[in-house]
């Protein structure tokens, strides 16, 4: 049975599965959803707790011999099954899948894993796991919806505040939703409940967002200028590696230029994101970006792509001298400027 998030609690105050598979790469959700079911199957009588942890030497006859075992002292047992690389391996595949079909009654078990990718997602363990459990699957929080995030939050203490102060903290939290929480838990021991003041926060909240280089080209594509220039100042501070930055700024870039020479030439452009294979969140920032550049546009960003690769390399033209985080800057630019 799959699950959101948000039904989780009302889940557990109606009763307990034998089973709960958490997968997430949202740390501070999946821990709380984990925490949830702690605390729901003590309440319900689990007082045991077996931990095991899935690293290069575990054995799992370990988990076939936890599940068939009783408890010291006739208690009902918690199985905490954690699964940190997503990644049973051929002897995990199979155990999982002779574990779901043998679930003893006296057990709750409960895995954990990261967000698992596409191919992973399709495998028989999976669709075993997904078929007996309770399956809570915890999306991202994308910067769309982080401030509304915080506001429910900062909700749940009686504070609230303004539009202007929810991007605020967002702007400074982005990537990093242990980080917004723990911010959100400081506003809540600095102030009393009520509405808080842009300076309250201005004053309170730090600048800890954790920068991923594939959002980059998301503030390109939508024009997003601000969060642009943001961001590359903190891949920057935190020291990316620039040929990365560079290789997925200048691999959208040549992305956007086929999608566009493909429309030029009178093909529809959902056949063109069906065969360069783009899907999901992306799929849907194509269209909008295609109608604001330019083919022009993009040929002039792709060569100057080319130039801020050489000087990355060292090798500067006359043309491009400076530094190569300035360039990088201005082709970045160049894309979310295009009118």
């Amino acid at each position: 049975m799959q699950l959101r998030y948000d039904a989780l609690e009302p889940h557990l105050a109606k009763s307990l599965a034998s089973l709960y598979v958490v997968t997430s790469d949202e740390h501070l959700l999946a821990l709380e959803a984990a925490d949830k079911i702690r605390r729901a199957a003590k309440a319900q009588g689990f007082y045991e707790r077996e931990i095991l942890s899935v690293e290069r030497s575990f054995k799992w006859g370990a988990l076939l011999a936890a599940n068939q075992s009783q408890s010291l002292f006739g208690d009902k047992k918690l199985i905490d099954l954690r699964i940190p690389s997503g990644k049973p391996g051929k002897d995990g595949a199979q155990a999982l899948q002779e574990y779901v079909a043998n679930l003893s009654p006296d057990n709750l078990t409960l895995i954990t894993l990261p967000k698992l990718d596409w191919a992973s997602q399709k495998a028989a363990w999976v669709t075993s796991l997904q078929q007996a459990a309770v399956y809570i699957d915890i999306p991202l929080v994308e910067r769309s919806h982080l401030p509304g995030w915080i506001q429910q939050r900062l909700g749940q203490q009686q504070q609230s505040a303004d539009r202007q102060s929810l991007e605020f903290i967002a702007d400074r939290v982005e990537g990093n939703l242990l980080a917004a929480h723990q911010e959100i838990q400081k506003l809540g021991l600095l102030h009393p409940p009520g509405k808080l003041s842009f300076e309250q926060i201005h004053d309170a909240v730090l600048n800890v967002a954790r920068y991923d280089v594939f959002k980059l080209n998301e503030a390109m594509l939508t024009g997003d200028v601000a969060r642009l220039v943001r961001m590359l100042n903190g891949l920057k501070g935190e020291g990316e590696a620039l040929p990365l930055v560079l290789w997925a700024m200048a691999e959208e870039i040549r992305t956007l230029l086929k999608l566009k020479t493909g429309m030029s030439q009178g093909r529809p452009l959902s056949a063109l994101l069906k065969e360069f294979r783009i899907w999901g969140p992306r799929e849907k920032l194509m269209d909008p970006a295609l109608r604001r550049v330019t083919l022009q546009t993009l040929q002039i960003a792709l060569q100057e792509a080319s130039q801020v690769d050489k000087m990355v390399k060292g090798l500067r033209s006359k043309a491009f001298a400076g530094d190569a985080w300035d360039a990088l800057l201005q082709l970045g630019l160049r894309v979310a400027r295009a009118a």
